[in-house]
């Protein structure tokens, strides 16, 4: 491995010209490709194999009116006034003129008009899925009452779900990353070279992102989930190389030379920390939700490009700036200056002392991580509803409105689809079901069966008396289902947004042990081929485990809980979205592994170079500390500047993933890890001889490159410039 990656660095310094011209034609072409058959994203929420979808497909096949997307505007008149039909009539006509509405309801036909007769509901139907209306049949959805004289008119509903978009505040975290980069290598020039690198890398997986979505159905989050990754892992993986090649640069090896060794030891670990991202981002596709397997696959496909455009446009670019990738005192002419002694830097005396102090450093990080862990014992799960959604926003507005004239539970409801062969024996089935719901505790009311043409298929409403994402509302819909179940001469299947979130939290519940098993289970493997160890990997898993559940812990306390949420702008704290635990493991899983293999792999390099174990460990600490530091600080800016968009749902994967790494970097790996690894001593690099002789050497350490001449007369720094 790294004899082939020298080969490729040294290859693309050399031919850095034809290489930065390739990578330039391929970004114009899948630029064009993506202006050419870019599709439109979609907010589709599909759940194959559960109760709530197979409501949700028999609606659409039998009764198509009433399986399209759905609008609910909320009326209300001023302080001690009532409404009148003919107050409302205007607003239900305007409704009712929409391109695509099939129905818009009088609410004093339908009874949803509030007791005191100041709020009223008006129901509009439209006959296409959310992801087939268009801007235009949306925005005259929201001009719907705009003219009521003296009325409030508030629209929510499905229809006014809104698209999650980068905005500029997102970029507030790429310019701190900027900054990081620039204290760190102490260059403009090797700065903006490295940013360049990642937001290349970052472009053409977008751009071959957006050209798939014609052929494809690409959900509104995957691109910003893969932008939010593809960035953080192109910075730091070029922060790695680029630091390498620096330190054979200042060490005084020519530049061609110093490119080939920096691409085969530090990108031999730049390979693999992207493979155990790539696993578990592409492990997601496992779980059996279509939108989170494609949100994963979008990612490790941004992740993969991230990998490649490092090993090869990264030693382009450092043979164009030559010299000016170092500091200005270690160029040539400069080289008088005072350099402090290697042993004394930060990293190493922070190794030193862990490792002497290293059971109590053991004791009081594993006490800590478990205390931050405790309150995710009370972690509830739930699919987003408006009223989690930014202040002042439509679908919150007309939200607290409802909830204001009507109660909660008219924000959450449900549909029963009773389905049957016969159309009497459907009417009948409807009939009891209806009477079933009615009696079940936590439910406010239950609507007359609505039959479709044919009469074998009925649609009854369920309004609970809790909101959407209570737990009263949950164990109704439980308590509901098994009411029913005892229906003769058709099936009954409740759907509605509660429906779904739980479908979601069981499905994830069953495919967790198949996702942990499969993306832990490989990862493992990978590092045993890296490190040629077996307790390495498995000290790197049991630290994860105390990464994700401190995470967790968190998450909950400002998400859920409420305390501190206004530092991250989250006004009425709630349960978590349902699929964040399964898609912050698999991300975090993936990211933690980064650091481990950036570390551990220049411990093992030091150990096979004849280092002592102990001086190994703290080699490693000492010759990373600054650069990991400085790549986690890069990650934890980028997810940060997620934090500040008023999606709930970006803005909490943000939240945790910037937290995760936090944790993960400076007191698992830089803490935990050396601490271990000196208690272990020898006995971590220890390997069974019969998995010894079945494992091939990979060689990441760069064993093979150690007396290795030059291939060719060495080319001097400066050359490219």
């Amino acid at each position: 491995m790294a004899t082939l990656l020298y080969r490729l660095g040294r290859f693309s310094f050399r031919r850095r010209r034809h290489v930065a011209a390739a990578w330039l034609l391929l970004l114009a072409l899948l630029g064009g490709a993506a202006a050419a058959f870019m599709g439109t994203t979609t907010d589709k929420f599909s759940m194959p194999g559960t109760e709530s979808q197979q409501a949700l497909d028999s609606l659409k096949r039998e009764f198509p009116q009433a399986s399209g997307v759905t609008g609910t505007i909320v009326i209300a008149a001023p302080e001690g006034e009532e409404l009148t039909p003919a107050k409302v009539a205007p607003v239900v006509a305007e409704a009712a003129d929409i391109p695509g509405v099939v129905a818009a309801v009088d609410p004093f036909q339908a009874r949803s008009v509030s007791q005191d007769g100041r709020y009223a509901l008006v129901q509009v139907q439209f006959g296409s899925p959310a992801e087939d209306i268009t801007d235009a049949q949306r925005e005259a959805y929201e001009e719907a009452g705009a003219s009521a004289d003296g009325l409030r008119v508030e629209h929510g509903g499905e229809i006014m779900t809104s698209k999650v978009e980068v905005g500029s505040t997102e970029a507030l975290g790429v310019l701190v990353a900027a900054v990081v980069l620039v204290i760190t290598l102490g260059s403009l020039v090797a700065a903006g070279m490295t940013m360049l690198n990642a937001l290349i890398g970052v472009a053409a997986g977008m751009a071959g992102l957006f050209a798939l979505s014609g052929v494809m159905e690409l959900t509104s989050t995957a691109p910003i989930l893969a932008l939010m990754l593809g960035l953080a892992v192109g910075i730091d993986y070029s922060l790695f190389i680029t630091s390498r090649y620096r330190q054979f640069l200042a060490g005084g090896m020519a530049a061609d030379e110093a490119v080939g060794r920096a691409t085969g030891t530090a990108g031999s670990a730049v390979v693999f920390a992207g493979a155990t991202v790539v696993i578990a981002l592409a492990g997601l596709s496992v779980v059996g939700i279509p939108f989170l397997g494609i949100m994963g696959l979008a990612a490790a496909g941004t992740v993969a490009l991230a990998v490649l455009v490092a090993l090869t446009l990264l030693p382009a670019f450092l043979g164009f700036i030559g010299e000016k990738v170092l500091h200005r005192r270690h160029r040539t002419g400069h080289q008088d200056v005072y350099e402090a002694p290697e042993g004394s830097t930060f990293g190493f005396r922070w190794g030193r002392l862990v490792t002497r102090l290293r059971v109590p450093v053991l004791l009081l990080g594993i006490v800590g991580l478990g205390a931050l862990t405790l309150p995710a014992q009370d972690m509830r799960l739930a699919l987003p509803d408006a009223g989690t959604a930014a202040a002042g926003s439509p679908e919150r507005e007309a939200y607290d409105l409802t909830t204001e004239g009507f109660g909660p539970g008219f924000n959450g409801r449900l549909l029963a689809v009773v389905s049957g062969d016969d159309a009497r024996a459907t009417g009948a089935a409807a009939e009891q079901a209806a009477k079933l719901i009615q009696g079940t505790d936590g439910v406010l009311a239950v609507s007359p069966p609505q039959l479709n043409e044919q009469g074998t298929t009925a649609l009854l409403t369920v309004i609970p008396e809790t909101g959407p994402t209570d737990v009263a509302t949950e164990k109704a819909v439980e308590d509901i289902r098994d009411r029913v179940a005892g229906v003769k001469g058709a099936e009954v299947a409740l759907t509605g947004v509660t429906a779904l979130g739980i479908d979601v939290s069981e499905k994830l519940a069953d495919a967790m042990p198949v996702y942990l098993l499969l993306v832990v289970g490989l990862s493992i493997l990978l590092l045993m081929l890296v490190f040629r160890s077996v307790l390495v990997p498995l000290k790197a898993a049991l630290g994860f485990l105390l990464t994700i559940g401190a995470t967790f812990g968190i998450t909950v306390l400002i998400f859920q809980e409420g305390h501190l949420a206004h530092l991250v702008g989250v006004d009425v704290p709630g349960p978590l979205v349902s699929f964040l635990p399964i898609l912050l493991i698999g991300i975090l899983f993936g990211l933690a592994m980064d650091y481990e293999v950036f570390l551990v792999s220049r411990m093992r390099e030091d150990f096979v170079h004849g280092d002592t174990a102990q001086q190994a460990t703290v080699n490693g600490v000492g010759h990373n500390a600054r650069v990991v530091t400085a790549a986690a600080l890069i990650m934890t800016s980028v997810f940060g500047g997620f934090v500040l968009m008023d999606d709930p749902i970006i803005k909490s994967i943000g939240f945790a993933l910037a937290i995760g790494v936090l944790i993960d970097a400076f007191v698992v790996r830089m803490t935990l890890v050396p601490a271990v690894m000196s208690l272990l001593g020898r006995a971590a690099w220890k390997l069974p001889r019969p998995v010894d002789r079945i494992l091939p050497n990979l060689d990441i350490e760069g064993e093979s490159l150690r007396d290795r001449p030059a291939e060719e007369q060495p080319e001097k720094a400066s050359a490219g410039v």
